[in-house]
This record gives C-alpha cells, sequence and structure tokens, in this order.
C-alpha cells in the first residue's frame, strides 16, 4: 500500500464551499488521503462532523467589497486567523491544501504558502469570487468548472476540471421519492427549490399559481428555513430542509426550478433534468446570473430572471420548461460530468507529490 498524505480541506461560509469537497471525499479516501478540515464554526463545521473528518477551527472575518466598519475588526481576526492557521501547518504537516474559497480560505492559504505546502484551489462559479481571487496567486493550480472562466484566471496554472457531484446523488430511487413526498398519482413532478436559504420571491409567485399547476403537476418545494407555505393539497409537499432523501427526490422530478447556485446546477446537469433558472439578483455579486446565462447560452437549461418575476410569467416559463424538456435533456447529454471526482483528486496527488 502506498504511504498515507493528509490533505487540508478548506473552505466555508456557505455550504457551496463545503459540498464540492463531500464529492471528492470518497476518492480521496480510496486514493489513501489522511483527510482533515481547516474551517470557522459555520456549516463547514457541521458537514465535515457529519462526514468523520476531523476539523479544527480558527478565526475568521468576512471579505466585503463594499466599506463597512466591520471590515476594520475584521481584518484583525483574519490575521489572528492566519496564525492560527501557521500553528496548525506546523502541526498537521499536510502534503497539500485543496481550497473552495469563502472567507475561511484566506488565512489557511496564506498560511500553507508560507510554510511550503503546495494549495490546489477550485472555483465553482463563472467568475471567481473574492477570496479566490486573493487565494490565486498563492496556489499552484487553480481549478475551474465553466469553460469561460478561463479568462479570468490565464492559461499558466488553470486547469477546466468541472464541477464534482456527491456520488450518492445517482444512487437515487424514483419510487422511494414519490413514496417520500405521498404521491400516489402518475402525474410528473414538479421541484422548486430557492437554496439552503429558500428564496422568497419564489415561493410566493409559486403560492400565487399553485391551483393551476397543480393540475398538471405534482410539487415539491423546498422553501429555506422559516419560510413554509401554509398548503394543503395532495399534490403540494412542502419542506423546509430536505438531507439524505434528497438523491430520491431529485430522481422522481421531472423538472426543477432552481437558483443557479454553480454545485446545484452541475448537480442537475448531471442527473438529466430540465431546469428553470431563476438567478439571484439582490444582493449577489452577480455570479449567478452568468451560471445560468452560460447554461442557458448551451441549451442546458431555460432562464427566467429575478427582477421580472411575476406569477403569471412563472407559470408561463414552467410550462414553456414543460414543452422544451426533451430538448434541453438532449442538450445536456453533451456535458461530461462523470469522472470529475477523479480528476480532481489525480491533481491533487500530484501536487502532493511534489511537496
Amino acid at each position: 500500500m502506498s504511504r498515507r498524505r493528509r490533505i487540508v480541506l478548506t473552505g466555508g461560509g456557505t455550504a457551496g464551499h463545503v459540498m464540492p469537497h463531500l464529492a471528492i471525499l470518497s476518492e480521496l479516501r480510496k486514493s489513501n488521503f489522511d483527510v482533515v478540515y481547516i474551517g470557522s464554526g459555520g456549516i463547514e463545521k457541521e458537514l465535515a462532523v457529519k462526514h468523520g473528518i476531523p476539523f479544527h477551527q480558527i478565526s475568521t472575518g468576512k471579505l466585503r467589497r463594499y466599506f463597512s466598519l466591520q471590515n476594520f475588526l475584521d481584518v484583525f481576526r483574519i490575521v489572528v486567523g492566519f496564525f492560527e492557521a501557521f500553528v496548525l501547518m506546523l502541526r498537521l504537516r499536510p502534503a497539500v491544501i485543496f481550497s473552495k474559497g469563502g472567507f475561511v480560505a484566506v488565512p489557511v492559504t496564506l498560511a500553507a504558502w508560507m510554510c511550503g505546502v503546495p494549495v490546489v484551489t477550485h472555483e465553482s462559479d463563472y467568475s471567481p469570487g473574492l477570496a479566490n481571487k486573493i487565494i490565486g496567486p498563492f496556489s499552484k493550480k487553480i481549478l475551474y468548472t465553466f469553460p469561460e472562466t478561463q479568462k479570468y484566471l490565464g492559461s499558466g496554472k488553470a486547469i477546466l476540471v468541472g464541477s464534482p457531484v456527491r456520488p450518492d446523488l445517482f444512487s437515487g430511487d424514483v419510487e422511494t421519492g414519490r413514496s417520500y413526498c405521498g404521491f400516489s398519482d402518475k402525474k410528473p413532478i414538479l421541484l422548486v427549490m430557492g437554496g439552503s436559504q429558500g428564496a422568497q420571491r419564489i415561493n410566493d409567485a409559486l403560492r400565487d399559481v399553485l391551483p393551476d399547476l397543480l393540475s398538471k403537476f405534482n410539487i415539491v418545494h423546498l422553501t429555506g428555513k422559516g419560510k413554509s407555505i401554509n398548503v394543503s393539497s395532495p399534490g403540494y409537499r412542502g419542506f423546509e430542509f430536505v438531507g439524505e432523501q434528497l438523491k430520491d427526490i431529485f430522481a422522481a422530478s421531472e423538472l426543477v426550478v432552481s437558483r443557479a447556485g454553480a454545485n446545484s446546477i452541475f448537480e442537475l446537469l448531471a442527473l438529466n433534468k430540465p431546469m428553470l433558472l431563476i438567478p439571484l439578483e439582490i444582493g449577489s455579486r452577480g455570479d449567478q446570473i452568468l451560471n445560468a446565462n452560460s447554461f442557458e447560452a448551451k441549451g442546458w437549461a431555460s432562464q427566467l430572471k429575478e427582477s421580472t418575476i411575476t406569477p403569471a410569467k412563472f407559470q408561463e416559463s414552467i410550462f414553456k420548461l414543460a414543452e422544451s424538456a426533451n430538448d434541453i435533456k438532449d442538450a445536456q447529454q453533451t456535458a461530461n460530468v462523470a469522472s470529475v471526482p477523479s480528476k480532481i483528486v489525480q491533481i491533487l496527488l500530484e501536487a502532493a507529490g511534489q511537496s
């Protein structure tokens, strides 16, 4: 057996910075990596512990693109986090760091660079986030998801790999999903989801046109925590959050309405699901808009701008999605996403071998 190498995973702030780590976890373990995680006390700690990954917490501050007095305090926290990460580098002695961005990854990456530990960074979105812009110069390799992203990165150390998809999503069962939602008839299932936090405008539009949609679909609605809507119908099932059963709901769903976070839409692409994307606009740097534009241009999805949502337009867009579903599924077949985890782990093995 080859000798074990330690890899430090880092990234956090949202589930989107953590799920790609979990998507390659099985491949990392098969490749004899000793996996640990350095992050904040946020969602990454919860998910890492749940999946049996030893977790080390450091101080961190949020990176903002706008003026805020909070920035001054957060600079101090980032400096403290750097020294904490530096001590962890000396203690853990990792062979390689795999960073998914987010504010907590900055001090970890800088500490690794100071200690001579190679860093491999992955950018999920069409355009790099602020954290990855800072991390990039200190990285040995920068992996990216969208072909169009290369124009932001140059060609020196950037590698197109795509987005890793959790292997368990491919094991979903249609009948289990229908049963879990309580659907006994054979109407097609429409899945409406607004990300881990939900999306109020999507929820409101759905509620207003629900009777018309229920005449054609069974509807599964992932509302987000604290955002459930009061609906009593055998054709509607709402959840604030779904865990292990999500793979079965995905399998049973024939159409999906979703935000345009990179991880989610690449999962739906891998599962060959026709999707209507409603990218987040307000309070966003615009990454979801670029993600949705890219998918729409390739014929992998249709799109509805959040700023233009009305109940009537929302319903019309779903009916049009149903009409074009077969064309979208055919176009999605041109995407090759199955081998992404193994590609990423091979690059990590090469980087670790050079440490």
